[in-house]
């Protein structure tokens, strides 16, 4: 019997990974989580971002209930949306995510009480995530890490706590993006693709 995976992807830290990769914010989701998944049972992905306020910010606004109207489509696809807070002096100060992190570390390590999976893989590049990682482990369950990017200098914590450490690097990002699907769509096959940016 395969094991069971779940994925949760840090929406906006994947989104500047992909950026300071100087890449389209374009990935096909669904591909994207079965590529992760391998030959493993997919339960579901789990995706975690933080939506603006549409009086502040409407174009952004307008750009992320497209994006993530689509991730809607995609099959075993979940969002978990939290908002973006806003200080007194902005936009001179600098509005921020509240509550993102914590539910994404929240859902992992809840669903390894729950047995709910064998493998968790963390698609973020953010240091925080290790003790939640390492509660993963201490229930028993594996626990993998995606990683934008090729240097072995980044995420030092997420590294020595993960089972295993899977690189998204260019050649993996051929496999997984939008465009991949759109020359299938003009040759006759592949579904509809998963884009947007979710962060404006």
């Amino acid at each position: 019997m395969p094991e069971k995976v779940m994925i949760y992807i840090d929406g906006s830290n994947v989104y500047h990974s992909l950026r300071t990769l100087d890449r389209r914010t374009e990935l096909d989701f669904q591909r994207f989580s079965l590529e992760l998944a391998g030959d493993r049972q997919l339960v579901r992905t789990y995706y975690y971002n933080a939506v603006v306020d549409e009086t502040k910010e409407p174009e952004t606004y307008g750009k992320q209930q497209q994006f993530f109207g689509m991730l809607k489509g995609v099959p075993y696809f979940e969002l978990r949306l939290a908002k973006v807070v806003y200080p007194s002096k902005w936009p001179i100060a600098q509005a921020y995510e509240k509550g993102v992190d914590v539910h994404l570390a929240i859902d992992m390590v809840t669903h390894a009480a729950r047995d709910n999976y064998d493998v968790a893989v963390l698609v973020s590049a953010d240091n925080d995530f290790a003790k939640a990682m390492q509660a993963v482990k201490d229930f028993g369950k594996n626990i993998e890490v995606a990683l934008f990017g090729t240097s072995l200098e980044t995420s030092q914590q997420l590294r020595e706590v993960a089972d295993k450490v899977t690189v998204i690097d260019p050649t993996f990002l051929r496999k997984v993006s939008t465009m991949r699907r759109r020359r299938q769509s003009r040759r006759g096959g592949g579904a509809k693709s998963q884009n947007g940016d979710g962060s404006g």
